[in-house]
């Protein structure tokens, strides 16, 4: 199995072969249009438009899991995102990451690169939230919050992942290479 089996829905509800995005890199990205990590939609837009023509993809699929701060349908969440962020990058429907509604996407994806710590300033905030939702949550591939990003090379193989606290500038260089 490979990244380019699994079909998503796209926020229109039609269901879209990822195969489509054969030969691009990709960033998957569960977000939500209200977390303290909503303003990396700005980064993530930078990184889009930077990279774009080069070959680069994000594929957002918003979540609601992580403290209902993905509220809204749809529609709603894509019209937050133009406008406060100027987002044009792909958006597909709100999606569930962990637990038995998950997408399968994302199970595919936490089989492939596990939780990889948290870092920076809000790392310390983040360590405690996630130890009181799960205790054991360093050894689990789980999705711990929002702006869990997953890096794509061409070939499709899952080559990263970076967990909320880190900024999508952080991650350029990474894309770049892989460009």
């Amino acid at each position: 199995m490979t990244i380019y089996d699994f079909s998503v829905t796209d926020r229109n509800g039609s269901q879209l072969s990822l195969d489509t995005f054969r030969g691009k890199v990709l960033l998957i990205v569960n977000t939500a249009t209200g977390c303290g990590f909503t303003p990396q939609y700005k980064g993530l837009e930078e990184l889009y438009q930077k990279y774009h023509d080069k070959g680069l993809e994000i594929l957002d699929f918003p979540c609601d899991q992580f403290g209902h701060q993905a509220p809204g349908d749809d529609n709603e969440i894509h019209e937050f995102c133009q406008l406060k962020y100027h987002t044009s990058f792909d958006q597909f429907s709100k999606v569930e990451v962990n637990g038995p509604n998950a997408i399968p996407l994302f199970g595919y994806l936490k089989s492939q690169k596990g939780f990889e710590g948290f870092s920076g300033i809000k790392g310390a905030v983040m360590k405690a939230v996630a130890a009181k939702m799960d205790p054991d949550y360093k050894n689990n591939p789980d999705i711990k919050w929002n702006f869990t990003k997953f890096l794509v090379d061409r070939n499709g193989t899952v080559t990263e992942r970076f967990e909320s606290t880190v900024e999508p500038e952080k991650i350029d260089e990474k894309i770049a290479a892989l460009l």
